[in-house]
C-alpha cells in the first residue's frame, strides 16, 4: 500500500532555516521528510527531532552544487520515497565582500551555492512532479534578491538570479499544475550571523520564516503565493 502522507524534500536541512522548516512540517502535519545536506551528522540530529514529532524522516547526503551528487541523492529519494509533494530549495551560503575585494573564486562559490543549486535540484525533481501534474516548489531567494546593498556583490548577484529563475519556473510550471513560490527573508537568526555582532533580538526567528513556508503550502491547490517577503519588524539591521 502506498503512503498517502505528503513527501517534503528540503535541501540545506542540517541547520538554520532548513532545519526549522523540517521541524515545522514535522510538528504541524503528518508527513514524510527527505532531508538533504552535506553534513550528515547534523542532518541526523534534525531527523531524530522530526521523528520525535511524528514525521517519517529520511536523510540523504547531497552537495547541491554538484550535478553528480544531486542526481544521486534525487535518484535515491525518488526510488525510495517517490515524488516530492513539496520541494524546498533552501541550500545556500552567505559571504559579504565588496565588489573590489571579491575574487573570482568567491563569486563562483556563491553563485554555485545559491543559484546553481536551485537549478540542479529543481531539474532533478521537477520532471516527476510534472508527470504527476501536482506539487509545490519553494525557492529561497532573499531581500538581497530584491534590493542590492554594499558588500553584497556575489550574494546579491546569486539571489537576484534566484529571483529571475523562480519567475521563469512559475510561468512554465503553471500549465502543469505546479505551484512555485519565491521566498525573500530579511535578517533571520541563523548560524550565518554568528560573529556578526548583531543582536538576535533585532532579527526574525528561523521558526517564523519556516512557518511561512508551511502556511503558504496549506492553501488550496487553486491558489499560489508567488512572492513571500519577510522582514524583521524594525527593518533589517544593515
Amino acid at each position: 500500500m502506498s503512503d498517502s502522507r505528503p513527501l517534503i524534500a528540503v535541501t540545506g536541512a542540517s541547520q538554520g532555516i532548513g532545519a526549522a522548516i523540517a521541524a515545522v512540517f514535522a510538528r504541524e502535519h503528518p508527513c514524510r521528510l527527505a532531508l538533504l545536506a552535506r553534513n550528515l551528522e547534523n542532518l541526523e540530529k534534525v531527523a531524530v527531532a522530526c521523528r520525535e514529532s511524528g514525521a517519517d524522516a529520511h536523510i540523504f547526503s547531497c552537495d547541491a552544487t554538484d550535478p553528480e551528487s544531486v542526481e544521486s541523492a534525487a535518484g535515491r529519494v525518488l526510488g525510495e520515497l517517490g515524488t516530492p509533494d513539496v520541494l524546498i530549495n533552501n541550500a545556500g551560503r552567505f559571504c559579504g565582500v565588496s565588489f573590489l575585494e571579491t575574487t573570482l573564486e568567491q563569486f563562483d562559490e556563491l553563485i554555485a551555492a545559491n543559484l546553481r543549486s536551485v537549478f540542479l535540484v529543481s531539474r532533478a525533481f521537477l520532471p516527476s512532479m510534472v508527470r504527476r501534474r501536482k506539487g509545490h516548489v519553494f525557492n529561497m531567494s532573499s531581500i538581497a534578491g530584491l534590493n542590492p546593498y554594499p558588500g553584497g556583490t556575489a550574494y546579491c548577484s546569486a539571489k537576484f538570479g534566484v529571483t529571475g529563475l523562480s519567475k521563469v519556473m512559475r510561468r512554465e510550471m503553471m500549465e502543469h499544475g505546479i505551484r512555485v513560490t519565491t521566498v525573500y527573508p530579511g535578517a533571520t537568526f541563523t548560524p550565518s550571523w554568528q560573529g556578526s555582532g548583531v543582536s538576535e533580538d533585532v532579527m526574525m526567528p528561523a521558526e517564523d520564516v519556516a512557518r511561512a513556508f508551511y502556511d503558504a503550502w496549506r492553501l488550496s491547490d487553486r491558489t499560489v503565493v508567488e512572492d513571500l517577503v519577510l522582514r524583521p519588524v524594525g527593518g533589517d539591521p544593515m
